[in-house]
């Protein structure tokens, strides 16, 4: 079930990368809710938030490492986990390598999620994997502070 999970993570990922591609590159952004959200094409080159950028291979190897560890790890350990755990690793997995698919077809990470806070900041314009890597992230530190992984 996890990497069904997984896949579909990864299937919607790139299916909804491929719609702004064709629907938002070299465009104006498109405007969904005014001063708060809208879609906007950006080419990410770096890590989240765009910090260290022009850095492809070594984000290409650590993705690469996190990825296999996941897969084992899942294989190996699948019926002790819980079913939290599960499918937060799945979403994890899934959201790295939807990232990973971009950063070896293209060069960089196709993003287009954008939001304007408090009509001051724009936040980092994100992705559906990129979703996914901070919805599992932040559920596994809750996981580990509260002593709830076990294996």
């Amino acid at each position: 079930m996890a990497f069904i999970v997984s896949i579909i993570i990864i299937i919607l990922d790139q299916i909804s990368k491929s719609f702004a591609i064709k629907y938002l590159k070299g465009k104006r952004p498109y405007v969904i809710i005014e001063n708060f959200f809208q879609l906007n094409y950006v080419e990410n080159k770096g890590a989240a938030f765009g910090i260290l950028q022009n850095k492809r291979i070594l984000f290409v190897i650590i993705t690469l490492i996190v990825i296999i560890f996941l897969t084992f790890y899942l294989g190996k350990h699948y019926n002790q986990l819980n079913k939290y755990i599960r499918i937060t690793l799945a979403l994890l997995l899934g959201g790295a390598t939807g990232n990973l698919i971009d950063r070896i077809k293209f060069g960089y990470v196709v993003d287009f999620i954008s939001f304007r806070l408090f009509n001051r900041y724009d936040f980092p314009v994100f992705n559906i994997a990129d979703i996914c890597i901070v919805i599992s992230t932040f559920i596994v530190m809750l996981m580990v502070l509260f002593d709830e992984i076990e294996v």
